[in-house]
């Protein structure tokens, strides 16, 4: 065996090794194509629907809201293929004006530049501080404590 690993490939190996490798790039091509087509085909679909509620909540009037022992339970999720991804629709994020007092705790700040680093965001910096003054408050006790002075 190791005499088979150390010694060149033939011309035909080379040819033959060339054609498996052409194969199998054009079947990942193949591939490809038809998941892009799926996910059009999806994206497609979406948005008629879309567009289809969109024109009948034109067309009809508001319906009053149901009261909340009414409504029915909600179905279960349809599960997806592994092989099928889609991309999650992104919801533009509301300005930190328009952001209520929770969201903005937890929401750190967007960089400006390029390669900047986004900032923490306050309730982190919070938790880090609660953090280090019981980590004194801790080490001083024990110290303390140690040298018989509590």
């Amino acid at each position: 065996m190791a005499e088979l690993e150390s010694q060149p490939l033939s011309d035909e190996e080379r040819a033959e090794l060339e054609e498996l490798r052409a194969e199998k790039a054009r079947r990942e091509a193949q591939e490809e194509a038809r998941r892009e087509r799926e996910e059009l085909a999806a994206l497609r679909a979406e948005r008629s629907k879309a567009e289809e509620v969109a024109a009948n909540a034109a067309s009809a009037p508001a319906p009053a809201p149901k009261p909340a022992a009414a409504k029915p339970a909600p179905a279960a999720p349809k599960l997806q293929p592994k092989k099928a991804v889609r991309p999650k629709s992104v919801e533009p994020k509301p300005s930190r004006d328009e952001m209520t007092f929770a969201q903005r705790m937890v929401a750190s700040k967007e960089p400006t530049g390029e390669n900047e680093i986004p900032g923490m965001a306050p309730a982190q910096k919070i938790i880090i501080v609660l953090a280090l003054i019981a980590f004194v408050i801790f080490m001083s006790y024990t110290i303390l404590t140690s040298m018989g002075l509590l």
